[in-house]
Formats: structure tokens, sequence, C-alpha cells
């Protein structure tokens, strides 16, 4: 009987080997099939691009511009995706730089797969809007303008917002102004040229309607009516 006990006990005890054993043999198998559910596809033509695809299209389309964007020449406006003839059967992305020296829009097409520009048009008189990073340098002429600076700070730190630190600070709109029926500077129907709003906190808006900020030339011209 003692040993018939032994046995069915031995039975037992390797039975839960067994299944504890199974059991950790499946639980990497559930994990690694979890994994590969989780892990991101490889993005196809007609997908969005992905922020690594964004950031990499910038750094191919403007290898050959650094310099002059260091100087602040020029600068990377957009990156979007191609839409192009070839689009369906390539990743690629234009990216959109402004030179400011010259006043033209040059667009670059990169060829994701390849990391190389495949095309370049250069165009003027064509103004797309403005970038965040053109909203933030036309807020910083603002504040550096004698006439206007002082009145920007005093207004934030009356809204409740302390000491105006940078016009990153500051919430910011710009729209691209082009002399229509306002008496507005006439360079800028060639230069790039921005209308700034800037939202103050409590939700305020600081009274900027007749500022124009001209980019190309670092100045800020007054609207007169």
């Amino acid at each position: 009987m003692l040993v018939g006990r032994q046995r069915i006990v031995m039975a037992l005890a390797g039975a839960g080997a067994v299944a504890v054993v199974g059991a950790a043999l499946l639980l990497p198998g559930e994990q690694g099939s979890q994994a590969a559910e989780a892990a991101p596809r490889e993005p196809v033509p007609g997908d969005p691009l992905t922020g690594a695809e964004i950031a990499r299209a910038g750094d191919i389309a403007s290898a050959t511009s650094r310099a002059h964007m260091a100087a602040g020449r020029v600068n990377l406006l957009y990156v979007e995706r191609d839409d192009g003839k070839d689009a369906e059967e390539r990743r690629r992305a234009d990216a959109y730089l402004y030179d400011y020296a010259t006043d033209r829009l040059i667009v670059r097409t990169v060829d994701l797969g390849r990391g190389t520009v495949v095309k370049e048009s250069v165009t003027r008189g064509v103004q797309p809007p403005p970038s965040k990073a053109e909203e933030v340098r036309a807020a910083e002429l603002l504040l550096a303008d004698p006439q206007y600076g002082t009145g920007v700070r005093e207004a934030y730190t009356r809204a409740g917002g302390g000491q105006l630190r940078s016009a990153s600070d500051l919430g910011l709109r710009g729209l691209i102004f082009t002399p229509g029926q306002e008496n507005g500077p006439r360079r800028c129907a060639t230069h790039r040229c921005v209308r700034l709003f800037v939202r103050l906190p409590g939700s305020t808006w600081l009274d900027t309607s007749r500022i124009v900020v001209d980019l190309s030339a670092k100045k800020i011209h007054t609207l007169e009516w």
C-alpha cells in the first residue's frame, strides 16, 4: 500500500511539474503573440507620414541649405506626404522651404526609400500659411520693436501672466498679408509678410489689427486707416 501511495504522489507531482512547464512554455508564446500584434507595421504609400518620416524628409531636403538656415535666410516651413503620380508606388514627401533673401518658395520632393531629393521646384509669388516657427519669429520681431515691444510686455503682465519671458509664452496665430484695399506696405506684394494675432493669459487678445510683420525685411509695419 505504501508503494502504491508513493506512486500516486509521484504521478501527481509529475503532472504538476508538467502543468508548470506547460504554463511556462505558454506564457512566452502569449507575450510574443501580443507583442507581434502591438508591433507597428511598415507604412505603405497611401498612409500618412510618421513623425520619423517627417523629420527624416526635413533633414534630407534641407541638407544643402543648412548654412542659410543657420543664418536665418532660409526656413523649413512644412513637410507633407507627396500625392503625385508616383505616390502609389513609393513613400515620398514634399518639403517646403522659403528663402527670405530672394523671396522664393522651394519645394523639394524626397524619396524616403532612397533617402534622396528626386525633384525640386522654385516659385515666386506663392505664399503658403505661416509655420509655427514663423509665428514665433514674427512675435520676436514684435517684442524687439521699440514702439510695440514694451506695450506687449505690459499687456501680458496686466492680463495676469507675470513677466513675459519669451515669444513662446504667447498664444500666436499668423496669417499671410498681401496688400489689397488696405494701405499696406507695398513691399509685401513680394515679401513674406504676416498678420499676427496674439492671445494673452485669460483668453484675452491683444489688438494687433494694424500691425504687419515683414519676415523678409525683418521689419514692423503699421497699417494706416
